[in-house]
């Protein structure tokens, strides 16, 4: 990516959305030409001059220091996870590129392999690319309908961008295809020279509008905890609680494991979900997934 350009339009999306008012502010006039705060005031709320915070938001953060960050950050209000995505851009800035070529890991250590087979909840791993690395019995049977593509490693991106089930898989389409552009963003911020991870974006990119039209929004977003609804097509609707976990010692790697609340339909469907994946054969190289007629009685 480049960064100036990131820089700028990031900085920009984020004053626009900001209104005097929200600012504390006084509103001079009614006739603004921006739809958020006007450079001076961002300047004037960071304590910086309006020529530094020009520049800045013009996409240099060259030897900007990290007082003058948070003072920005503060001024357009960011949240955590903008506020971490703007220091990212600005190490970026500072650092020199790295020439070689990253590659997205697509298996896990052994020892990693079985404590996810010991883990009771449904469980899989995934890279910075979203690519579908590893999983345990539960967590390939929740998402069977997304290791059905014949496209290897399957990726969530991809199936949830340009394959049409997702909409059907994903009762909150909507919501999910923001997050994972928003968490993709945060990726890339973070790791701009990850070529895997670029080559993924500009495919996506190129081949969903629905995509381009998230990704110039500039949101960015942690991906830690939180709810989601699915539609498995062998037991039904499923509203589950998810917790991922990074692994430092796999960089680039996180662990995600699903719970239902007890009680509660989603916890039955849970069950038997885990009742027919003690029936299903392995997954083939084709990522065709057993016939729902499997399910235990």
């Amino acid at each position: 990516m480049d960064n100036r350009s990131e820089v700028r339009e990031f900085l920009r999306s984020r004053r626009a959305r900001i209104t005097p008012e929200q600012a504390d502010l006084p509103r001079h006039g009614t006739n603004r030409r921006v739809p958020g705060l006007r450079r001076e005031e961002v300047a004037l709320l960071a304590g910086v001059s309006i020529d530094y915070y020009v520049k800045l938001e013009r996409g240099n953060l060259s030897g900007v220091s990290d007082e003058v960050l948070a003072a920005i950050a503060g001024a357009l209000q960011l949240d955590e996870a903008e506020y971490a995505h703007l220091f990212d851009l600005a190490r970026a800035a500072n650092s020199r590129p790295v020439p070689r070529r990253r590659t997205a890991a697509t298996q896990i250590r052994p020892s990693l392999q079985r404590f996810l087979d010991a883990v009771g909840a449904p469980a899989w791993i995934r890279n910075e690319r979203m690519d579908f690395v590893a999983a345990n019995e539960r967590g390939r049977a929740l998402y069977s309908d997304i290791l059905a593509s014949p496209i290897r490693p399957a990726n969530t991106a991809r199936f949830v961008f340009l394959d049409p089930a997702a909409r059907a898989y994903y009762p909150e389409w909507e919501d999910v295809a923001a997050d994972i552009v928003a968490v993709l963003r945060s990726y890339a911020g973070r790791s701009p020279h990850n070529r895997a991870l670029m080559d993924l974006i500009g495919e996506l990119a190129t081949r969903s509008e629905e995509f381009r039209t998230r990704w110039a929004a500039h949101n960015v977003r942690f991906h830690r905890t939180g709810r989601k609804r699915l539609h498995h097509r062998i037991v039904g609707e499923l509203e589950l609680t998810y917790e991922a976990l990074e692994l430092p010692a796999d960089p680039g790697l996180t662990l995600f494991a699903y719970t239902a609340e007890p009680g509660t339909p989603s916890d039955e469907r849970l069950r038997l979900l885990a009742e027919w994946a003690t029936t299903m054969t392995a997954i083939d190289d084709v990522g065709r997934a057993p016939r729902a007629d499997s399910l235990p009685s």
